[in-house]
């Protein structure tokens, strides 16, 4: 059997440099919240593949509606011939999303979503402008990297920005920016550089992702509200890494008590499997034209199965409460650790739901980033036997993304090896 150094050597020689993996190890078999490697190694799994197995690896509700469809058909496209259970899936997050009189169409990936949602916005209101924030990620695809307010490494050299598309501070007061700050900026950039009578959006992720797990103040979402509703602006809630019970409600956006335009979605719907979408008032999807919208592989017969099956089982197994749990155990336990003098000095603990993170900072009490603390935390954990992932504005930031499945004794096992990687 091959070992990891040895796929790693190949790996190299195969694939491009842009192309970077966070681990060193390559899977053969996953089951809920654990991992094996080439060698036979095990692991917790505090990455969940980027907030797609919410469910767990291979959930066998999961797995035994994407068995069944198999049997059935595998691809179709629904541009060419239609099938039930895709009209199924939009009939449930229809009812489910937190848009009244909601209509959705299915992709493939997140980045498809996002897109689909701007140029939704643009059919609808006939504007080009597109806001978003500092922090964000939005995708890798042209329009969507130009939407990600993070440079590095999500902008090749060379890459000019999309016309159009502008960016907002995102409100973090311990980083020094208040909302009114943010407030400020949008109103600057209305008179400089994007009226309001020529933005088509503001996208804004509820719980920004690889931005630092930040949490949008509650009164800074309804303000954006406000000034859409003032000025025909879509306000587009980006739901890609946080929806689908990771905080605890189906979308974050429901913590918010604000109906957005707007939702992409993707990643934790499908359980495992490629499946994206755009949830949003039916107004405003309508405004494609018939051709406007789709894909060859988008809403896949498999993927669609696997999302109501994800579904099931987000109701059946209480899976938001089950969010609430797993995140107050996670916080908890960061916060004794933010205690004590034998660990790495941890700044900022935030969680909603379990989408928790955590800063790494130069002095303890302080909240002056360390970035260089990071990967040898990253790496320290890898060897005890976890899998995490590092994300922030300010390169600072250990997220902690356990299967909203996983048993607790590995939610515990897993929290203690984080804790010794923290003696590093």
């Amino acid at each position: 059997m091959p070992t990891n150094a040895a796929i790693l050597e190949r790996r190299h020689a195969a694939l491009p440099r842009g192309l970077a993996t966070s681990a060193p190890v390559f899977v053969t078999r996953a089951e809920n919240g654990e991992m094996w490697d080439a060698e036979g190694r095990r692991y917790i799994d505090f990455a969940s593949g980027i907030a797609v197995t919410n469910t767990g690896h291979r959930h066998p509700k999961v797995m035994a509606a994407v068995a069944a469809q198999l049997e059935k058909f595998t691809h179709l496209c629904f541009q060419v011939t239609g099938y039930e259970s895709y009209v199924e899936l939009a009939e449930r997050l229809n009812t489910l999303a937190p848009i009244r009189n909601a209509k959705s169409v299915f992709f493939t990936t997140g980045a498809e979503a996002t897109e689909n949602s701007v140029k939704i916005a643009r059919a609808h209101t006939g504007r080009q402008g597109v806001i978003t924030f500092t922090g964000a990620f939005h995708g890798r695809t042209q329009l969507t990297m130009a939407m990600t307010g993070k440079a590095a490494p999500y902008r090749p050299r060379g890459t000019p920005p999309s016309f159009g598309v502008f960016h907002v501070p995102f409100p973090i007061p311990h980083h020094g920016v208040t909302e009114d700050d943010a407030l400020r900026a949008l109103y600057h950039l209305f008179k400089a550089d994007m009226p309001p009578d020529q933005t088509a959006a503001i996208v804004i992720e509820p719980v920004q992702g690889e931005g630092g797990f930040y949490q949008t103040p509650p009164a800074f979402m309804r303000r954006l509200r406000e000034i859409c509703d003032e000025h025909g602006i879509c306000l587009v809630a980006d739901e890609v890494q946080s929806g689908f019970a990771r905080t605890g409600r189906l979308f974050a956006i429901e913590h918010y008590d604000v109906e957005p335009d707007l939702i992409p979605v993707a990643k934790a719907l499908g359980g495992g499997f490629p499946i994206s979408g755009v949830i949003g008032r039916a107004e405003v999807m309508d405004a494609a034209e018939p051709g406007g919208l789709g894909g060859t592989y988008g809403g896949s017969p498999v993927g669609v199965a696997a999302a109501l099956a994800v579904l099931d089982a987000i109701e059946e197994e209480k899976l938001c409460d089950r969010a609430n749990r797993i995140g107050g155990i996670m916080v908890d336990r960061l916060k004794a650790m933010r205690q004590s003098n034998t660990l790495r000095p941890i700044g900022d603990v935030r969680g909603l739901g379990a989408m928790v993170a955590f800063e790494l900072v130069k002095e303890r009490g302080t909240h002056t980033p360390d970035p260089d603390a990071i990967k040898p935390v990253i790496h320290a954990a890898l060897d005890a036997g976890l899998v995490l992932l590092s994300c922030g504005y300010y390169a600072n930031t250990i997220r902690l993304l356990a299967p909203l499945t996983i048993d607790e004794g590995h939610l515990a096992e897993g929290l203690d090896m984080l804790e010794t990687a923290l003696r590093t």
